[in-house]
C-alpha cells in the first residue's frame, strides 16, 4: 500500500490506523507548501487534489472515512471497529462529525476560498474558528468520549481520526485547559506506538 500523506493533515488519522493494524505501507509526502497536491501528477492519483489517498491493490482509495473502514475490513484482528452493532454506529457518530462540522470549522481558518469569494468573507471566517472549534471541543467532552477513548477503554478508528483533529486546538485558538477529557484521551494517544511512530517519522 502507498499512503499519499502530507503533515499534521487529517491524512495521518490513516496512518495511525495503518500503525495500529500491523500493516506495511509506503508513505509518500505531498508538499502543499508548493501546492504539490494540486499538479497534474497527483491529479491522476486524486483529482480532488487533496489528503489522504491510498493506492491499494484494487486501485486507488479516497477519504478519511473510507480509508479507515478499508483498514479496519483488512486487519480485523486488531479490532478497529467493535463487533456490537450499537457500538460501531457510536465510533462512527463521532467519525461523521468529525468530517462533517469539526473538519469544516477548522478548514474556515485558510481554506475560505472553498466557500466564499471575497477575501473579507474568507477573514470572517477565519475569525470564527476559535469559536466553532471551542464548542465542537465542547461536544467531544461531553458526549463524544466515554472514557479514555470515544468507545471508553477500547481504542477504535474514531480514536486516530480525534486525536488528529485534536493535534490542530491551539492553532485554533483554543484554550484546552477547558477541556480535561481531551487532554486526557490526547496523552493516552501519545502513549501508543502507532502515534509516536508518526511522530517519529514526522508526519505530525
Amino acid at each position: 500500500m502507498q499512503l499519499y500523506y502530507a503533515p499534521g493533515t487529517i491524512s495521518i488519522a490513516v496512518a495511525i490506523a495503518l500503525q495500529e493494524a500491523g500493516l506495511e505501507y509506503e508513505a509518500i509526502r505531498l508538499d502543499f507548501a508548493n501546492g504539490e497536491q494540486t499538479k497534474a501528477g497527483y491529479a491522476q492519483i486524486n483529482p480532488k487534489g487533496r489528503v489522504p489517498a491510498l493506492i491499494v491493490d484494487g486501485g486507488i482509495l479516497t477519504e478519511t472515512g473510507a480509508l479507515l473502514d478499508y483498514v479496519a475490513a483488512v486487519a480485523p484482528e486488531a479490532g478497529l471497529v467493535p463487533s456490537d452493532q450499537v457500538m460501531a454506529a457510536r465510533m462512527r457518530e463521532v467519525m461523521y462529525y468529525l468530517a462533517s462540522t469539526m473538519h469544516v470549522n477548522h478548514a474556515h481558518k485558510m481554506r475560505g476560498s472553498r466557500w466564499a469569494d471575497k477575501k473579507g468573507s474568507w477573514s470572517d471566517m477565519k475569525a470564527k474558528v476559535p469559536a466553532t472549534m471551542t464548542a465542537s471541543c465542547t461536544y467531544i467532552e461531553t458526549s463524544g468520549l466515554r472514557g479514555p477513548f470515544v468507545l471508553g477503554d477500547q481504542i477504535s478508528l474514531a480514536d486516530c481520526y480525534l486525536y488528529v483533529v485534536c493535534s490542530w486546538l491551539e492553532g485554533d485558538g483554543v484554550d484546552v485547559s477547558q477541556f480535561p477529557k481531551i487532554l486526557a484521551f490526547r496523552d493516552a494517544m501519545e502513549a501508543r506506538a502507532s502515534v509516536q511512530a508518526v511522530k517519529a517519522a514526522e508526519m505530525l
